[in-house]
């Protein structure tokens, strides 16, 4: 190629190219998937989550956004929960956010606290146990999205485990990005009203058929066998618990001098008072004592009742 050729090329038009392959729709397009789509998720999954959980969960269309994916997934901000999800024959690769406050809420209310009692949670990052209850609302999420759009042959949803937005991977620079959509419900629990997001890459928006859901989401069953499974859930987590002995006061003097061999004897002179918490939260009055070659500790008292001491470890 002579200078004079190269002076003549032209970087094509990324936007162009997307549209000419089928990548990049035209806003009315996928405004109007993204509205039915929309309007299926307000169908069915406000019967759904009430069969399920015995609470009223509102839904409700909130718009749509476009742009590329990684920065609309950016674009939901911290203290948002994420999946990556797959239904085969439609999308191989699709994500869905949830806003934090709706599900910390629902988790209080699972545990046995009243929706409009809960004053609305600030945005943050999820424990594990709490992660572990919101799975089942991403499925049902997935579940609905499965019999919306026209995907053949029946496969379910592909749903990974929910994971805090800011754990995100960074996108890797040396692979182009997808231009997608940001489907956007409301989602409200009592007082606390969150977003939800499902974002579906362009190119399987502008293929994609709604199908009308033929009928509403389930009749309400108060406590459901998913009920129970949230609450099972909760029950098999693991939790790390830390045991506080009180020692006897010393001197400054004394505490700076002291050498490995040193003894501190415990302030209690019989039983031991010992102090059991999780996440920073009391749970026990404990004796301190030994069985066989362990040291152990016995409960003698609680702070508060089974669902109070559950309600202070998830929280």
């Amino acid at each position: 190629m002579n200078p004079s050729t190269a002076s003549n090329v032209y970087a094509f038009d990324k936007r162009l190219l997307a549209r000419m392959i089928g990548a990049l729709g035209d806003d009315k397009t996928i405004g109007r998937t993204a509205l039915e789509l929309g309007q299926v998720f307000g169908e069915m999954l406000p019967g759904i989550y009430r069969a399920e959980t015995g609470h009223d969960i509102a839904i409700g269309y909130a718009g749509f956004k476009t742009g590329l994916r990684n920065e609309l997934i950016a674009g939901l901000g911290d203290g948002v929960l994420l999946t990556d999800a797959s239904l085969r024959n439609w999308c191989q690769d699709f994500q869905i956010g949830c806003d934090s406050p709706v599900l910390i809420t629902l988790v209080e209310a699972l545990l046995g606290a009243e929706p409009t009692s809960i004053g609305e949670p600030q945005p943050r990052s999820m424990s594990q146990i709490e992660i572990d209850v919101a799975v089942p609302i991403f499925d049902k999420i997935a579940d609905v999205l499965r019999g919306a759009v026209n995907a053949p042959d029946g496969f379910e949803p592909v749903v990974g485990r929910p994971y805090n937005s800011q754990t995100r991977p960074k996108p890797d620079p040396a692979m182009e990005d997808v231009y997608a959509a940001s489907i956007d419900m409301t989602i409200g629990l009592g007082p606390v009203l969150s977003t939800f997001s499902v974002i579906v890459p362009q190119s399987v928006l502008i293929k994609t058929q709604i199908v009308p859901p033929k009928g509403a989401g389930g009749a309400d069953k108060g406590k459901t066998e998913w009920t129970e499974q949230l609450e099972e859930q909760v029950r098999r987590s693991a939790v790390t618990l830390e045991a506080r002995i009180r020692l006897e006061s010393l001197t400054l003097d004394t505490i700076s001098r002291l050498q490995p061999g040193a003894v501190i004897p415990f302030h209690d002179g019989q039983d031991v008072r010992v102090d059991v918490n999780a996440n920073g939260r009391e749970l026990y009055v404990c004796e301190f004592g030994r069985s066989g070659a362990k040291y152990t500790v016995r409960v003698k008292d609680t702070h508060g009742s089974e669902q109070d001491i559950l309600r202070h470890i998830m929280s």
